[in-house]
């Protein structure tokens, strides 16, 4: 049992991918008058699937596939219309300028995107009603610290998990001498039959047998550390201890993720390597315009195992900081370096620096090596994030609204690796597929990441 539906993307997925094919059913049939034979089906069925795979991941950048918008049942018309021009877009591209597919009419495509942006609404609205809505349980949650406000708010505010919280019980305030009565007393008087708790906090330890006997009432207890998890999308540091980094972080060996994502960074950050080269002269001519400085700045960065790289960009500020003093530097950001930076084409050189090894397509940023000391300092257990290759994008990139710039930044700096814990742990092809998708979803709204 979860506090929300994890296979709900899955089904709306496939539910998705059942209704594009519809679309061209329809369309066919309209089309020609009769049900579609078997000649016309394989005419249609391998160009059509090719288009339909490239809808599904503008679907995803779209949205329609994250936890937190599901449910949305106003915005989904909007979204899937805006993926849909997006699409057509895709389609007058895709057919009329690969001569492998210019065979297919185009009358086809026009009514199959009509059709295909009608039932993929119908399909989520009726999903929405029929199939999404679970028998809301009572629960109980049990905690301390933001966190427990967090989740307090989280819950209580969002319609999407099938749990109404009756109580909430903050163990840094409340009184131990009947504690084991007073929430047995709740349990029962409520009819709770889901706690949501801290089950690791020092102060529970003389009430777990208590506890115990609660499972024998089918009483369903959910660890807060997962529920966090599974809701934010990251670790809540204030929540783990030691216990935490050995059982999740000891990092086991992950011997054929680490082959396949290697090959995948040499492949990729050849061939965009060699793509990025158009763009050399026009931003070599920019910045010599701007301010003749160099085009190129090399920069000091923390690597796998606190081991120093240098990584290579197109130069965006005044000076030439190398990173020691990064904590007082007064190097400004260029004109054109501010225009590099908003479109991320000041990155890609570092495609480079992935080929030769130092840097992953998929991981936590790389921080300067004098933050780091700092936050060595006053972040506990920021030295864990240096456990994995760093990468150009990374959880933290694309889910932390306010992250820290090249200034100390502690209170952000926490927050970001929270995220960068969240990816050590659960790292793996299909997350770093995700990313890579959000990235993408970012650099096309012009967002940093």
């Amino acid at each position: 049992m979860g506090i929300s539906d994890k296979k709900e993307p899955l089904i709306l997925l496939v539910g998705d991918i059942f209704m594009l094919y519809l679309s061209l059913w329809v369309a066919l049939f309209l089309r020609y008058g009769n049900i579609p034979d078997s000649h016309i089906l394989s005419t249609h069925i391998v160009p059509f699937s090719i288009l339909f795979a490239v809808w599904i991941i503008v679907f995803f950048i779209a949205g329609l596939y994250e936890k937190h918008t599901l449910l949305l049942k106003s915005k989904i018309p909007d979204i899937v219309l805006s993926a849909q021009i997006t699409n057509s877009i895709i389609a007058f591209l895709f057919f009329y300028f690969i001569p492998y597919f210019v065979i297919t009419p185009k009358t086809n495509l026009f009514i199959s995107l009509c059709f295909s942006f009608l039932f993929v609404i119908v399909w989520r609205n009726a999903y929405i009603k029929f199939f999404s809505v679970e028998r809301r349980q009572k629960g109980i949650l049990v905690g301390s610290g933001q966190e427990l406000r967090d989740l307090e708010k989280e819950i209580d505010e969002n319609n999407r998990y099938n749990i109404d919280l009756v109580s909430t019980i903050d163990l840094d305030t409340v009184d131990f001498s009947n504690f084991h009565k007073e929430i047995i007393n709740r349990i029962y008087s409520a009819g709770v039959s889901i706690v949501i708790i801290d089950i690791k906090h020092e102060k529970l330890k003389p009430i777990l047998p208590h506890l115990y006997n609660l499972i024998f009432s089918k009483i369903y207890f959910i660890d807060m550390h997962k529920v966090y998890e599974e809701i934010f999308d990251r670790i809540p540091l204030s929540l783990v201890r030691y216990s935490w980094f050995i059982e999740n972080l000891s990092i086991s060996p992950k011997a054929t993720y680490d082959i396949i994502k290697r090959v995948i960074d040499i492949i990729f950050s050849f061939i965009f390597g060699l793509i990025s080269l158009v763009f050399y002269p026009f931003v070599a001519i920019a910045i010599k315009i701007n301010d003749g400085g160099p085009l190129f700045y090399v920069n000091e960065r923390l690597g796998k195992n606190n081991r120093i790289i240098k990584i290579i960009k197109f130069r965006t500020m005044s000076g030439m900081d190398q990173g020691n003093d990064a904590l007082k530097t007064e190097n400004k950001v260029t004109g054109v370096g501010r225009f590099l930076r908003q479109s991320r084409i000041d990155e890609l050189p570092q495609l480079w620096n992935v080929l030769r090894g130092d840097l992953s397509l998929i991981g936590p940023r790389p921080e300067i090596p004098a933050l780091a000391r700092v936050y060595e300092e006053e972040v506990p257990y920021y030295n864990v994030r240096h456990l994995i290759k760093p990468g150009l994008s990374g959880w933290a990139q694309i889910y932390q609204i306010d992250p820290p710039k090249f200034e100390k930044q502690s209170d952000a700096t926490k927050t970001k690796l929270s995220y960068d814990l969240y990816y050590i742990k659960n790292r793996s092809i299909l997350l770093d597929l995700v990313i890579t998708l959000k990235t993408l979803k970012a650099l096309i709204s012009r967002v940093g990441v």
